[in-house]
């Protein structure tokens, strides 16, 4: 059995010769003095050999390579060609695309709805290709991404560093599937080490409500954030329908923002009847927008609209003043301002169905949501009224009593042609 002594004592002649050790592994000692870690077996009536590498500093020890020989005899024994398989490796490491390509070819031809593929290309270009475009998929490890992804939640955006981890465990799962032998460095990082979420079920009470505008005031933000955080609530869109808006989409004459069905969820048009309060919101942004033609322009580019991770820095900022004055304010989001006008309008009593059109909820699963196509225009609009002075009151700590039902409805009349 060779020693790393018998090792170096070895001397080249004129021919090679080999030298044996133990599990069936030799070493070829060249006619140059190159020392060669090799393995001799027989496959499919065959005999083949494969070469385990060089003996020396920046080579292969002794004890690595007899690793590698056990590894070689296991696969025999399995019916695999060690010889064959280190060829189709190097094949592999030669050929082998980058992150960037079977990222784009993913995004191409991956089974997904076109929404969801719009929002992935948006968080892969933004998120993944400036870091790893280049870089071979066996270069990117579990650290790297979970490094990567940790640095998305400390700026913010947890929810985002979520869908980078979901999208490269996606890629690497494409890859995989058309033949690389990889490991996909996702599997090591659960979502749960990255960020956790507290249940989608965060409504904020009307005590809740004064304490966040009178907290808002004292953090240092723009005059353009605190009224969007208060459109957000008296309107109750989505986040990406008032950052992206324009001003062509808003009709002051007649107290109407028409969203286009390109930007919205449910790819169908939808319709925000304004408040006077609302109308006040808009005419103040206008002010301040100048000759941009997004509502909320990015405070560097007025050609572009503003940071996602902009409100929400600001509801961080908002909870944190809260607890310096000692007043009860819990964690929340964006989103959940949506959500607490929708669980406040219910328990004031307002009707379900003109709270679910102003949400731009639609039921497909139900033969309601499918039949009920009512815009209800002035019950809403009636609504959002009542529903910004309500706000409003309890702002100023104030009670007030909404109308839950419009003065007067209009009445359906028959055509008298018919």
């Amino acid at each position: 059995m060779l020693t790393d002594t018998a090792l170096k004592s070895l001397k080249p002649k004129d021919k090679p010769y080999k030298v044996t050790d133990r599990d069936g592994m030799y070493v070829r000692v060249g006619t140059n003095g190159t020392i060669s870690f090799r393995y001799d077996y027989r496959m499919h009536g065959r005999r083949e050999t494969v070469t385990f590498g060089k003996y020396c500093a920046s080579g292969l020890s002794l004890a690595r390579a007899r690793e590698k020989c056990i590894d070689a005899k296991r696969m025999v024994q399995e019916g695999l060609s060690p010889a064959i398989e280190k060829q189709r490796d190097k094949r592999r490491i030669k050929e082998a695309k980058s992150f960037g390509e079977f990222g784009e070819k993913w995004l191409t031809a991956g089974p997904m709805a076109d929404s969801t593929r719009a929002m992935r290309r948006s968080i892969f270009v933004r998120e993944l290709v400036p870091h790893w475009r280049n870089r071979l998929l066996i270069e990117i490890t579990p650290g790297d991404l979970r490094a990567h992804c940790l640095a998305i939640v400390d700026r913010g955006a947890p929810a985002t560093a979520i869908h980078v981890r979901d999208i490269v465990k996606q890629i690497y799962g494409f890859a995989i599937l058309h033949g690389e032998k990889i490991a996909n460095p996702a599997d090591e990082v659960g979502p749960s080490s990255i960020a956790t979420f507290v249940p989608k079920d965060r409504s904020l009470s009307p005590s809740e409500i004064r304490v966040l505008f009178r907290c808002i005031e004292k953090v240092a933000t723009l005059p353009t954030i605190r009224l969007g955080m208060k459109f957000y609530l008296l309107s109750m869109v989505r986040k990406s329908e008032l950052q992206d808006s324009v001003w062509d989409e808003v009709d002051f004459e007649n107290a109407v923002w028409s969203i286009p069905k390109e930007r919205m969820k449910r790819s169908k048009p939808h319709n925000v009847y304004l408040s006077q309060q609302m109308l006040d919101i808009l005419i103040a942004l206008k002010t301040c927008a100048g000759n941009s033609r997004y509502l909320l322009p990015s405070r560097y580019d007025a050609d572009a609209p503003m940071s996602r991770a902009t409100f929400n820095r600001v509801t961080y900022s908002v909870v944190d003043q809260a607890r310096k004055d000692g007043l009860p304010l819990e964690p929340f989001t964006v989103h959940d301002l949506r959500r607490t006008g929708s669980t406040l309008l219910n328990e004031l009593g307002f009707n379900s169905d003109w709270i679910e059109k102003c949400l731009a909820h639609e039921d497909g699963r139900s033969s309601r949501g499918v039949y009920n196509k009512a815009e209800y225009e002035i019950q809403r609009r009636h609504m959002m009224q009542e529903w910004s002075n309500t706000v409003e009151a309890w702002i100023a700590g104030q009670k007030y009593a909404p109308a839950v039902l419009p003065p007067s409805a209009p009445m359906l009349e028959l055509d008298p042609s018919l």
